[in-house]
């Protein structure tokens, strides 16, 4: 069997090599040698003629796990040190445990498996960890403990698989709209409600609409830390995730379609309604919306997580690691928030009766 494991090594020193995001090159940490992406894309090459089942690594088979477990479990042997390395069967670059050495697995990465493009990384484990500490500025509300206290368990660059679709959206969308005029004289006031039945319909194009293809990354995580600029897209060549850890997809394609059309409708609900001005009232009345001449790729998007635990609640943070968005959920100072809550109710109040003593001395 072929190796199953692919390692760059530097060829002055025999270091690891690993992509540098500032760099934007492969990069040694011993004698700061660089080497362009490029050079070494002959290895992705060789990828590409061989067959995805060839290369896959052994289900592993220890005492260690029950049947079950290790179903889910594939071992490699570390090129560099011998040790052995067990990881989920998704798994397509991670570290090696006993080394340090980032280590690739060919088999995740070839054939039907191999991404089209990859969005390398712009942003390194620095910056992600100073947009934790400006994302905890400023939160009043957020406990002074949790700030002091927290530690951040674990920052890991991901390159998550995202299936990318493109596609043409005809919509047909009728509403029901009222404009109203209110005018008085010496008499009366006045009220006049006209309705209105307002069509509008067309067609949009979408293109690189993402939907997260990996069922361990939640899809409001993903999304929340979108847009991505597919500017920046290249040719995927294994070299990019020397360094990273990296999953192949678990959902297909076709079990993502409805996902991508439910956005890509939703989008061009939107857009038609916001064309309807003029009106005091809108309501939707009818609407057909459907999508056409679809095609979708395979790409990774670049991203960074990060994890701590306080009080026995798990916290999980995440940057989009080419523009640096960064998103994550943070517990509540319930002491902070009823002060706060109180404050604002003591405030309606004295707003409140301000108001009714005016009228009273009118």
């Amino acid at each position: 069997m072929q190796d199953t494991l692919l390692e760059y090594k530097c060829p002055n020193c025999g270091g690891k090599l690993e992509f540098d995001s500032g760099a934007q090159n492969m990069k040694c940490p011993y004698c700061d040698a660089e080497f362009d992406v490029e050079a070494l894309k002959d290895l992705d090459e060789e990828l590409k003629q061989v067959d995805a089942d060839d290369l896959n690594g052994l289900n592993s088979a220890h005492d260690n796990y029950s049947d079950e477990e290790s179903a889910g479990l594939r071992s490699y042997v570390c090129n560099s040190c011998g040790g052995e390395i067990i990881c989920d069967e998704t798994c397509a670059a991670t570290h090696c445990p006993f080394c340090g050495n980032p280590v690739i697995m060919k088999g995740q990465l070839s054939g039907e498996l191999r991404p089209e493009l990859v969005i390398p990384f712009k942003l390194d484990k620095k910056a992600a960890v100073e947009a934790l500490k400006r994302h905890l500025t400023g939160k009043k509300l957020l406990p002074k403990v949790f700030r002091d206290e927290n530690h951040i368990e674990e920052v890991k660059g991901v390159y998550v698989p995202v299936w990318l679709f493109d596609a043409d959206v005809d919509a047909d969308i009728h509403y029901r709209a009222t404009k109203v005029r209110v005018w008085s004289d010496s008499d009366y006031n006045y009220t006049e409600t006209s309705n209105f039945s307002v069509r509008r319909c067309g067609s949009l194009s979408f293109q690189y609409v993402p939907v997260d293809g990996s069922s361990k990354m939640p899809d409001e995580l993903m999304e929340s830390i979108e847009p991505y600029n597919m500017a920046d897209a290249v040719d995927f060549q294994t070299a990019y995730l020397s360094g990273y850890l990296a999953n192949r997809y678990d959902v297909t394609a076709e079990d993502s379609v409805g996902r991508a059309g439910d956005r890509m409708r939703n989008c061009a609900a939107e857009t038609f309604r916001g064309t309807v001005n003029g009106y005091t009232t809108v309501a939707l009345d009818k609407c057909h919306i459907n999508t056409g001449n679809g095609k979708s790729r395979y790409v990774l998007y670049p991203v960074w997580l990060l994890n701590t635990e306080w009080r026995g609640e798990k916290y999980l943070f995440a940057m989009n690691g080419q523009t640096g968005k960064f998103v994550g959920n943070l517990p509540l100072d319930r002491g902070a928030y009823m002060k706060w809550l109180l404050g604002i109710t003591a405030s309606v109040g004295v707003l409140v009766g301000l108001i009714l003593t005016i009228a009273n001395l009118l």
